[in-house]
């Protein structure tokens, strides 16, 4: 992609963390506000995205994540368009990125809009964290050039992006995106065109389940996130979980599963057919070489050097911000 050829349409809080993320790896990127609005209400906006820019850059300044020259440089980069100027942002843009609500009524106008004026390669990415890539891709008239790419907030700071593309999405297109995104300091990853993705599929899990647990009576919200904070966090931090299913052994896993299904709700903790098979097969992970991963016992021992590296980095950061809250 060439400098000033991204774009997102849709200046609220996704519009404007991609918009950063683009500027914090200095490319140029144009926001497009599809809204129609009043010149004050246009002016208002303008300063609310430039504020919070700059806030943004200001505050990673703090954090030692910048240096001053690109604090002070990063906002520039990003130039708000308004309604009027839409038509020729998008025809200018070969990758635009859907930001606007959540809602079906929302993007069906948005891409039908953008539908009318962007050039006929460009690629249209929307930013959707529910709705499914084939859901939306009717609503272009090139439905191969669109897919969808899941940031997660905020997402100038998160590096991963989850990209889903649907059946008819062209392969380049997927390549392109993908290229583009870690040209921004992106880490993509592509899932298929299922509900969820993978990052709100496994949290949401999570989620209910600590709420679940409050109420049960199991434990107290503050000790469910400092077992998170101390514990389940850092290890899959340092390690991705299916990693660690194969480090602990399929049959660990397996047997806490029926155990948990038999206890607390046979559907909630079944174990997939998956683990079933790979137990049949005798493929419990590392110990047997092959698990969800295949495994030579060189790469084991290294992978398992680097991911005591991490922990031990995660754990030094968690354990000093404990001992400065019990000061």
């Amino acid at each position: 992609m060439t400098r000033a050829s991204v774009a997102a349409f849709g200046a609220g809080r996704m519009g404007r963390g991609i918009a950063a993320a683009y500027a914090l790896a200095g490319q140029d990127f144009t926001l497009i506000d599809l809204r129609s609005r009043t010149d004050q209400a246009w002016s208002k906006l303008q300063t609310e995205v430039h504020d919070e820019l700059r806030d943004i850059f200001s505050r990673l300044l703090a954090l030692g994540c910048v240096d001053q020259a690109t604090a002070q440089t990063a906002p520039g980069r990003v130039r708000l368009v308004n309604r009027a100027g839409a038509p020729a942002a998008l025809a200018a843009a070969r990758l635009l990125f859907e930001a606007v609500p959540e809602t079906l009524d929302a993007k069906r106008e948005a891409l039908e809009f953008v539908g009318r004026h962007a050039a006929p390669d460009a690629i249209v990415a929307s930013s959707s964290s529910t709705m499914l890539a084939s859901e939306l891709a009717g609503l272009l008239a090139h439905p191969q050039r669109f897919l969808n790419t899941h940031w997660l907030n905020p997402a100038y700071l998160i590096p991963l992006v989850e990209v889903s593309p649907h059946a008819g999405t062209s392969a380049a297109v997927l390549e392109d995106t993908l290229a583009a995104l870690r040209a921004a300091g992106k880490v993509p990853v592509v899932c298929n065109d299922k509900p969820g993705y993978i990052v709100p599929r496994l949290q949401t899990l999570v989620m209910n389940e600590a709420a679940r647990m409050i109420e049960e009576g199991t434990a107290t919200a503050a000790d469910i996130d400092k077992a998170i904070r101390y514990g389940f966090g850092p290890r899959y931090a340092a390690m991705g979980v299916v990693e660690f299913i194969d480090f602990g052994g399929l049959d660990i896993l397996y047997h806490a599963s029926r155990y948990l299904s038999s206890r607390l709700d046979p559907a909630r903790y079944a174990a997939p057919r998956i683990i079933d098979d790979k137990m049949r097969a005798g493929e419990l992970g590392v110990k047997t070489g092959q698990g969800l991963y295949t495994w030579d016992a060189q790469q084991a021992q290294r992978f398992q050097r680097d991911a005591l590296a991490r922990l031990v980095r995660i754990l030094e950061i968690n354990m000093q911000d404990q001992q400065a809250q019990t000061r």
